[in-house]
Parts: C-alpha cells; structure tokens; sequence
C-alpha cells in the first residue's frame, strides 16, 4: 500500500493571497488587512511585502509600536530597502523618540538620496532638537532636489534665522513669498529685518502681513515694537492696544504696553498690564513700580514671596540688593550679593594699536545699513538698531566671536565663587543683543540696568582724549541708580576709565552710567548682553 504523498510547503505567498491584503489596505479596511496579513505571516514569516502590508496596517490604526516592530521585521529581511527605514522613521517621529527617528531618516537618505520627504523630515527633527545647522543643510537638499518646496525654503529661512545668519533667511523668506503669499512669512522677514537695524524694511514687511491678515495680533504688537524703537511712541502705543483689542490676552502685546506705560511713568497702569501678560520678568516689573512709588510693605511682600520662586534672576538680584543695602537689612538673595566684585575689565588686542579690525568696526558703524534706535536715557548721541553681531559685515561677525572669547575668560576668572551668578553661568554663549553707542560732546547715558541680561558689557573703539578731569567719557557702576529710592548716599561705586580696545563687562544686575565729557570728539563702544539659552 502506497503512503499518502506529503504537500510540499510553498515558501511565498501567491499573488491573489498578496493582492487581497493590498485590496484590504486600498479600500481602508485595515483591520481586516491586519488580520489577513498576521496570519499569512505565520505560513510565509520571511516574505517582506507582508510585513510591509502588515505595518501599514498597523500604522493606519495608529499602532505605532506594533508597525515599528513590524517594519524592523521586514528590514531584517533587507536592510537596503530605504521606504522601510522611512517608515520606521515617521512613526518614530510620532512616538516622540526623536533620536532614534533622526538615525532612520539618516539611513534613509543615504541610501536613497533622493527621497525628498525624508530630506524634509530630518531637517523638521533637527530643528525639533535645536540643531539649526544640521536642518539648515537638510532643508537645503530638499530645495535642491525640488526647488519649488514651499514648506522646506520657509523653515531654511526660521533655521537661518534662529542662528543669527539674517540676511540668508530674509533672502529665503523673499524666495518663499514668489511661491505663495503668506501673512506668517512677512512675519518672520519682519523680525529678521528689526534685528538687521532695517527698521523701515521691518514695517514694510508687518504691513504686509496684515495687508494679508489684518487681524492678525502679533504683527500688530512687533508692529508697534519697531514704532517704539523709531521714536513714534503714540502710533507704537496704537498698535499694542490693537493687538489686545484683537487678543485681550496676548502675553507680549500686554507685556510691550506695560514697558511704555513704565518709561512713561504711569506705574499703576503697567503693573496691570504686567500682571496680564505673565510674561518675562513681569513680577520683577511689577516690584520695580511697587519700589519706585515707595509702596514698600506691598514690594517687601513681593519681594519675599518672588525669591522663593526665583533663585536666578538678575533683575531680582537688583532689587533685593537695593533694599537690603536702603534700609540697612540682611540681603539674603544669593544670586550676586557684592555685584561690583565681578566687574571684569580687559582688552581685546585684535583692536589695540594700529587695529585693521578697529577701522574696518569704524568704517563699517558709518555706512551699514543700520537704522536709529531711539534711547531715551541717551543724551547727545545715537544708538543702533538690531543685533550688530548677527549682521552679516565681517567686522561685527568677527568681533562678535572676540567677544565670545572673552566672555569665556570672565567665567573662567570667577569659576568657584559660591553664588548663583557664577554657578547657573550660562554655558552657552548667546549674545542676545549688540548695539553701538556714538557720543558727542556732552553725551552721556544716565544710570541703568540691562533687566534681560546676565552679563553685559562694552568695548570702546574711540574715546576722548582731551579731558578737563580724569573720569571724563568714564563708566561709572554702582550698586544704585535709575532714581531708586534712597535713604542715604552710601551705596558703593566703581569707576572706570577705559582705553581704545578695552572691555568692560560685568552682571547685568549693575547699575552703571556714562560720565560726561566736554572735548569735541566721538565717544564710540560696542554694547551687548549675554543671556541664558
């Protein structure tokens, strides 16, 4: 008797089984096509275009951890196949596990370079991470690839522009606006232009987005920020109640209303505002009002209740600093307690003596197109607009990265010391802002604090040299200023007197003024301020 002929096992599934679960997927019954397809796998477990068929199902389900495993499946089979690293990569994306999705979009691209979308993907998880200058280069390749990709040159130009690289992603959003007109691009190419200096192109650009969009409130409120720094301070004013009439709670339009309403002198009026904003300093706002209309018990309670909450505010550290020295108590807020200590002065050689550099800054500060910026504390002299070290003149660049140096020397001179100032350092340097100040005679700044600032600094490229006292053109910095309160005059000071290539810098808790000069000469220094990240 004949034995029964054993069926031979097929190791592939036949076209009809593998056009079903593609039917099923096509047609969106994807839970079926999950189950159709987890069982063929069974029978056929190394067939790839069943996990590929299976993944999608899971991931049309939102079942993303089961689609990763099952897409890693199919490229243990082929690693090669870069659609599958793709896959593998979105869903990644969408479990948040950034890292990991950056590797599979990488692999992608190297295997199959191009795959526009995933050039696009890795450059919007770059961004994600704060890696500008890797999504620069992605978003790039995208635009190589496909050079009327709207979304890819739109986010060229917001990388470009979060690493201070201005005139490239203004000429980005320019190109991005030939393809379509966008009320959020002008925006953008708005902001940028405000931190060229090029606060009349700035304008043009808001009011271009509002052309498109005229409620839109932020444009309102940066609006008025430029009009405030032309001096146009009834229109910047307009704006900002624009923008809150728009979005009674939009954070900066309330928060710029209550900054007028300060410099004004109406303190009542920008402590409400402040408090509507939640913005910023605006507890440290609100108690500076409280400090400078003497409402002592409210800014004593403040004070108290704020420096539980914040152990690294500059601002904080002025105000608590000033009432412990006032009213003769314990300043207990170890943020900077003897600020004057870590006053730093040194040089930048690349400006001493016969300094290319020097005259190339001096050159460069008289024709850049950089516009005014109104300074109400200024007396007989003018100040720049927008972020000199951001611009793209190779003097400020340069400087710019000088200045970097130096910065890394102050913390280095001060490493130990027991207070937050030094401990919480930034470790990072942003220049958040940089400004050149010109004097003529009699100029002078009266006394101030940088309130955004860490550290801040100057750096002086012409001084006066014909003085009728030796502190003439000096910095003075002192522990009191700004018309504070005071109920003595015992607040210590320290004056310096700078040379042309010297830098000054210091916490920018410090009050610090200008000292007067009578010669008829130009008083020229670069400005600016650290920030934390």
């Amino acid at each position: 008797m004949k034995r029964p002929q054993a069926h031979r096992q097929l190791s592939q599934p036949s076209q009809q089984q593998i056009d079903s679960v593609l039917q099923l997927l096509n047609t969106g019954q994807l839970d079926v096509a999950e189950t159709t397809a987890k069982k063929l796998l069974k029978q056929f477990p190394n067939t790839l275009v069943l996990h590929n068929f299976y993944g999608n199902a899971l991931a049309g389900q939102n079942k993303f951890m089961d689609a990763v495993k099952a897409f890693r499946k199919a490229l243990q089979i082929d690693p090669t196949v870069a659609e599958l690293h793709l896959n593998v990569a979105i869903l990644l994306t969408n479990l948040n596990r950034i890292d990991e999705a950056i590797t599979s979009y990488k692999k992608t691209v190297q295997l199959k370079p191009s795959l526009t979308d995933a050039h696009y993907n890795l450059g919007t998880a770059l961004q994600g991470q704060g890696k500008f200058d890797q999504a620069a280069k992605s978003y790039q390749k995208v635009i190589d690839l496909e050079p009327g990709f709207f979304e890819a040159i739109v986010n060229l130009g917001t990388v470009l522009q979060e690493q201070g690289r201005l005139a490239e992603a203004i000429d980005a959003y320019k190109r991005a606006l030939t393809l379509k007109q966008d009320a959020k691009i002008y925006f953008n190419m708005g902001t940028a232009l405000k931190n060229e200096g090029r606060l009349g192109d700035s304008i043009d650009s808001y009011n271009k987005a509002l052309e498109l969009d005229p409620n839109y409130a932020e444009v309102h409120s940066n609006l008025g920020e430029v009009l405030r720094d032309q001096g146009r301070y009834d229109e910047s004013v307009q704006r900002y109640k624009q923008a809150i009439a728009l979005d009674p709670e939009l954070p900066v339009a309330n928060y710029s209303l209550a900054v007028y309403l300060y410099d004004s002198g109406d303190l009542d009026g920008a402590i409400e505002h402040f408090k509507k904003s939640q913005f910023a300093d605006w507890q440290e706002r609100c108690l500076y009002c409280l400090y400078k209309t003497e409402r002592f018990d409210e800014f004593k309670q403040g004070l108290e209740a704020l420096k539980t909450q914040k152990n690294d505010s500059p601002f904080l550290a002025t105000l608590a600093g000033h009432y412990a020295d006032n009213f003769g108590t314990e300043n207990d807020y170890n943020f900077c307690k003897n600020p004057l200590d870590f006053v730093f002065h040194t040089e930048i050689k690349e400006l001493k003596g016969d300094s290319e550099l020097r005259r190339q800054l001096l050159k460069d500060i008289d024709f850049a197109d950089v516009e005014k910026k109104m300074q109400g504390r200024l007396i007989n002299g003018e100040q720049s607009a927008g972020n000199l070290f951001k611009r793209s003149e190779d003097s400020f660049r340069t400087l710019g990265k000088l200045v970097e140096q130096a910065i890394d020397r102050y913390r280095q001179s001060f490493a130990g010391e027991d207070c937050v100032f030094v401990k919480s350092f930034p470790k990072k340097t942003k220049i958040a802002s940089s400004w050149y100040v010109r004097m003529r005679q009699g100029g002078h700044l009266t006394s101030h604090i940088h309130e955004e600032g860490w550290v801040s600094g100057a750096l002086y490229l012409s001084l006066p040299t014909q003085k009728e006292h030796k502190d003439e053109g000096s910095i003075e910095l002192s522990t009191h200023g700004d018309d504070y309160p005071k109920k003595h005059d015992n607040f210590p000071t320290k004056t310096i007197s700078p040379e042309v290539g010297d830098l000054v810098m210091f916490p920018s808790s410090v009050f610090h003024r200008t000292i007067p000069f009578s010669s008829d000469e130009e008083r020229i220094c670069i400005a600016f301020d650290l920030k934390p990240m």
